[in-house]
């Protein structure tokens, strides 16, 4: 009942949004993924235009797959979602060829951002064309916790409908709303390597270990209030929303002293 109230909260709040903003509808990046997947189906649930765009770049068959059955769910429901499929692999291998140096860790993270960045811009173009909102796709422990997303990337949003919403919760609302039980099954990842690393692979935590974290840290809690596995994985938070908090806050702006004006 919880979850089915927070999803229809969602879905009212998306229509009042959209109705004070005068746009048409939304356009949702769909990666295969349970955060796209529930994201779109809230934007659905709204009953207005849901374009559903999968922008495969070097994709795992198993993403592109789960993507395609979880589009065509929404549109068997669903008679305001359609659908495109744009294939960005040509983009993203001609500019990775332009621009890419010396191939090194670093540069391999860079140019995964670089696939988010250009998804990103794909999805603007057709939310520019249709006078729509492009619906972000972070959660609360991503987005808030550790800042686990592409700055001007999946980071580049109109509206956030799950940013209030932890891991778990993500899967709990899915389920309420009937999302596939492939996604759901799913392990979460970010679908930027070449390799299928998972979000775990990346972070060196579960969601579920993030979402504890995040709770001692609003108690105040310490480091060295922690030992073993709790020890490592609280100062895996505190690594990532300390490097990553440049994503969290407000873009820095110089001000002139009023002596100066």
């Amino acid at each position: 009942m919880k979850y089915e109230i927070i999803a229809n909260n969602i879905i009212q709040w998306l229509k009042d949004y959209a109705e004070k903003s005068k746009i048409n509808g939304f356009v949702v990046g769909i990666s295969g993924g349970i955060d796209s997947a529930l994201t779109s189906s809230l934007c659905a649930n709204t009953g207005l235009p849901t374009l559903c765009i999968d922008m495969p770049i070097l994709q795992s068959e198993d993403e592109v797959k789960r993507a395609s059955k979880h589009i065509t769910w929404l549109q068997n429901k669903f008679d305001n979602v359609s659908h495109k499929s744009i294939d960005l692999n040509n983009v993203f291998l001609s500019f990775k060829s332009t621009v890419e140096e010396e191939s090194d860790e670093n540069n391999f993270l860079t140019l995964a951002n670089s696939r988010s960045r250009i998804r990103m811009t794909t999805l603007y173009y057709f939310a520019g064309l249709h006078n729509f909102l492009v619906a972000g796709t972070g959660n609360k422990v991503e987005d808030f916790g550790i800042g686990f997303y592409t700055k001007y990337g999946d980071g580049g949003v109109d509206i956030s409908p799950i940013a209030d919403l932890n891991k778990t919760d993500v899967f709990e609302v899915s389920k309420t709303l009937g999302v596939i039980d492939e996604i759901i099954k799913a392990k979460p990842t970010d679908g930027l390597w070449d390799d299928g690393r998972t979000d775990e692979d990346q972070i060196g935590a579960t969601y579920k270990e993030l979402e504890w974290a995040m709770k001692q840290k609003d108690l105040k809690k310490q480091l060295d209030d922690f030992k073993g596995r709790e020890k490592e994985v609280f100062k895996i938070l505190t690594k990532f929303n300390q490097q990553n908090l440049h994503k969290m806050i407000p873009i820095p702006i110089y001000k002139i002293p009023e002596n100066l004006k």
